[in-house]
């Protein structure tokens, strides 16, 4: 049975956790070069402007519902949608597979003080996990080539990418023919998390769609337009689609 689904713009694989990480697991194992997203309200707010990161995303084999407003709306719209499954979690998860299957990640992007502190986070965590390599996320555009040519040199099987959206979205999707890397996936702000330099919100706010508020607190000034304008502007378009009765 088919589960994906098309919802405001976007396809969505209506997948649990599990059901992710054995599609993954199949993709590093057959070493197929793929790209994966996940969509939240922020990303698909963002498609609706910019027909290039549609095109992305559309085109990846696996996208994962991370925020718990996609999940909503698609229930309210008709879709049955097992559960959550974000980015961070599959990021998580997904280290464990490596250091149990012999996978070799690369870690790319934020500080080198941060990336180093993941690095070191899952080093004592799996300390026979094999690290294929990583580097900070500072960098001129000029270097990509370069830095996917590096990433290739390593033979890693995972590449996780700590970029903000659409950036990582654009530059895996550019260099991906030259890392030939088989599974890389975008992660955005999970390495600050696992390097302790924010905190992630406590499981009853994670289910109760309330994350994004937690990261608001954190930092009100910055993330106001963010969530707040964001928030209300996918709201109309949830609220449209319904209207419309498209869904």
């Amino acid at each position: 049975m088919d589960k994906r689904i098309k919802l405001l713009g976007s396809y969505l694989d209506c997948l649990t956790m599990g059901e992710t990480l054995d599609k993954i697991t199949e993709i590093i194992e057959e070493k197929r070069c793929v790209q994966h997203v996940v969509i939240n309200a922020g990303k698909i707010n963002l498609m609706q402007k910019d027909k290039d990161l549609t095109r992305i995303v559309n085109s990846c084999p696996i996208i994962n519902a991370d925020g718990q407003s996609i999940v909503w709306a698609g229930r309210f719209l008709g879709y049955s949608i097992p559960e959550r499954v974000a980015g961070i979690d599959i990021f998580d998860e997904l280290v464990t597979i490596c250091a149990m299957k012999g996978f070799k990640p690369y870690f790319f992007g934020a500080s080198q003080e941060v990336v180093e502190k993941v690095v070191y986070y899952y080093l004592d965590k799996f300390p026979v996990l094999n690290i294929a390599g990583y580097r900070n996320g500072y960098f001129k555009d000029e270097e990509s080539v370069e830095i996917a040519q590096e990433i290739k040199r390593s033979e890693a099987d995972v590449l996780f990418v700590g970029f903000s959206s659409p950036m990582k979205e654009f530059w895996i999707n550019e260099q991906m023919s030259v890392m030939n890397v088989p599974f890389a996936m975008g992660v955005g702000g999970s390495f600050d998390v696992m390097a302790g330099v924010t905190t992630r919100a406590p499981e009853w706010m994670q289910k109760c769609g309330l994350e994004w508020f937690y990261r608001f607190l954190q930092e009100p000034r910055r993330m106001f337009k963010r969530y707040f304008v964001g928030n209300f502007k996918f709201f109309v378009l949830v609220v449209k689609a319904k209207v419309r009765g498209n869904r």
